[in-house]
């Protein structure tokens, strides 16, 4: 599991209608955003949530030893939320593929990723356990979300901002689904948490 770093740029819109006045129109600044993703081959192709990499010009990987490589988008898709991204290193560990065709509501999971990595000093993965909640969950679309999220994978173990992208695994290990978005009120997490069945990722 890496924590993934991403440089953009966004253009700024007014707050007010006084800084309409001291803020050219088409205004951008350089914006910091963190994800989580999976190595799923030795030769360092991971994959992440497309909204994690989305507009961005830098990307890079940290492994869990602190190892920064940079990376490259092979590519992304929108509708399912992934992104596939490349480091060019060898000899990485993978993490294994599992199934969500079996998994059973109340199974045993865990959410593995770098939630708030921008506040912790360093880059081991932190891990949150719970159950599967639901399964083939839909979600209704909103402003905040393009993707299609449909037969989603709920989840009470802990998803808060930066474990997007992250691995969902069962019991024994191996990636069941990828940790992309939650419902909340307040911006972490409540307990109420999809992930994308790895089926689709891969």
């Amino acid at each position: 599991v890496v924590s993934v770093s991403v440089l953009r740029r966004e253009t700024q819109a007014p707050q007010d209608p006084f800084a309409f006045f001291f803020m050219p129109e088409g205004t951008e600044r350089q914006v910091q955003g963190f994800g989580s993703g999976f190595i799923i081959s030795s030769d360092g192709v991971i994959v992440t949530n497309q909204h994690v990499t989305e507009g961005a010009q830098q990307i890079v990987v940290t492994t869990r030893e602190g190892r920064d490589l940079p990376a490259r988008l092979l590519g992304e898709d929108p509708q399912t939320d992934i992104a596939v991204l490349k480091v060019d290193a060898t000899g990485l560990p993978t993490a294994p593929i599992g199934s969500s065709q079996d998994l059973m509501i109340g199974e045993w999971v865990v959410a593995i990723g770098n939630p708030y990595a921008y506040m912790l000093g360093n880059s081991e993965p932190s891990v949150t356990a719970g159950v599967v909640s639901a399964v083939g969950r839909n979600l209704l679309p909103s402003r905040e979300q393009a993707g299609v999220y449909v037969g989603m994978i709920q989840t009470d173990a802990a998803i808060n901002p930066g474990n997007s992208g992250g691995p969902l695994v069962d019991a024994l290990g191996e990636v069941v689904g990828v940790n992309s978005n939650i419902f909340s009120n307040t911006g972490s997490s409540i307990g109420i948490g999809f992930a994308i069945p790895i089926e689709r990722a891969l």
